[in-house]
């Protein structure tokens, strides 16, 4: 009996093992996923307290509430910036403290965010000149940065 069930087995792997051959189509979509979510890990560059040089140290997370969508941004050293995610083209503003939030365009598609020493590098996505004459603002919105914990 044993001997019939180790034949059983014996034929089911090798079945198993034969029909199995990887689909090279299918895994080069895997290794695209792994690596746009590689760059997707909700991690960001940024300046923390006045340093001259940006790292990838900062982590994002995204919230959503009744007044809106919230982005807490984290520091390495524990600290953390909260910003309201605004709809009118303006990109962000600081949710609470007294620093207010200084936005540039950075290059790659990117913002620059400055608050009090702090700067932080951001996708985003920058609005092209006849939607800001109809939407009367500024040139920079806020896209989907990683998100981190959501």
């Amino acid at each position: 009996m044993s001997t019939r069930i180790f034949n059983i087995v014996v034929l089911a792997l090798a079945l198993t093992a034969c029909e199995n051959r990887p689909d090279n189509g299918i895994l080069a979509e895997a290794e695209q996923r792994a690596a746009s979510r590689a760059g997707d890990d909700g991690r960001i560059e940024c300046a923390i307290n006045g340093a001259s040089g940006f790292s990838r140290d900062c982590y994002t997370e995204r919230l959503s509430g009744e007044n809106g969508v919230t982005m807490i941004i984290r520091h390495p050293d524990g600290g953390f910036r909260r910003f309201n995610v605004l709809t009118d083209g303006r990109g962000l503003e600081a949710a609470d403290g007294f620093d207010k939030a200084n936005i540039s365009i950075a290059e790659d598609g990117r913002i620059l965010v400055s608050v009090g020493p702090d700067q932080y590098l951001l996708p985003a996505r920058i609005k092209a000149e006849e939607e800001t004459a109809t939407a009367g603002s500024t040139s920079t919105t806020s896209e989907d940065p990683a998100q981190a914990g959501n």
